[in-house]
């Protein structure tokens, strides 16, 4: 598996760089935005470990030309920056990025973090229920025959709920599968939610409140068809 990092600290990168060759992965790293697209346009990386605040061009613009980008949008993002407030983890988490680790960081739990991300990879399935479609591998979502669009995290969020219908998902369960981790997010789930629903239409309300846990995709109306 091959991982780039875009990270303007040497003595960071050097560290990101050591812990995940031992580990097994193969690393390039670089300074500045510009060798990194360089390198993205000769060879796509299975990862991308991205800084936020770099030199010329910050890291979440570059988050928001890669997922811009069809023939990078599906490669798993993970920041890691020193911008630890909550409202900064929200908009990088909302821009696309799969996680989100505040420095300092240990290095264990980055190479448990890239791990996960990494296994996801190889779980691209179609979901349907109630007229619901979802497909992993084409990214599209369809409501009743019609094409829903969908941003990346709502995307996320219909597939954990559509992948076991019925089942009650607790909200730091949603948090940290869709969002990378279980901080206190609950107005941004809570948001994504309203905003999914009104998307899926007539289907939206089968997406279901669990009061005090969380929410469940399922018909509650056990008449309807």
């Amino acid at each position: 598996m091959l991982i780039y990092i875009l990270e303007d600290d040497e003595n960071i990168r050097e560290i990101e760089r050591y812990t995940l060759r031992t580990n097994g992965f193969e690393v390039k790293d670089f300074e500045l935005p510009q060798a990194f697209y360089n390198a993205l346009s000769n060879k796509k990386p299975d990862l991308i470990i991205l800084d936020i605040m770099l030199p010329g061009e910050d890291g979440l613009t570059v988050l928001k030309s890669l997922k811009a980008n069809n023939a990078y949008a599906e490669i798993p993002v993970i920041i890691i920056s020193a911008k630890t407030t909550e409202l900064d983890r929200v908009k990088g988490l909302d821009l696309g990025a799969d996680d989100y680790l505040c420095k300092p960081f240990g290095v264990m739990e980055l190479v448990s973090r890239v791990r996960a991300r990494l296994r996801k990879l190889g779980k691209k399935e179609a979901y349907t229920y109630c007229g619901i479609e979802l497909s992993d591998s084409e990214r599209s979502v369809f409501a009743d025959g019609e094409r829903v669009e969908l941003t990346y995290k709502e995307f996320e969020l219909l597939k954990l709920l559509i992948g076991k219908p019925k089942t009650v998902f607790s909200r730091e369960a949603i948090l940290g599968s869709v969002w990378g981790y279980d901080d206190n997010l609950g107005r941004t789930l809570d948001m994504h939610i309203n905003t999914l629903r009104k998307k899926l239409g007539s289907k939206g309300r089968y997406i279901v409140t669990v009061r005090n846990v969380g929410y469940k995709l399922e018909k509650e109306d056990k008449n309807e068809a």
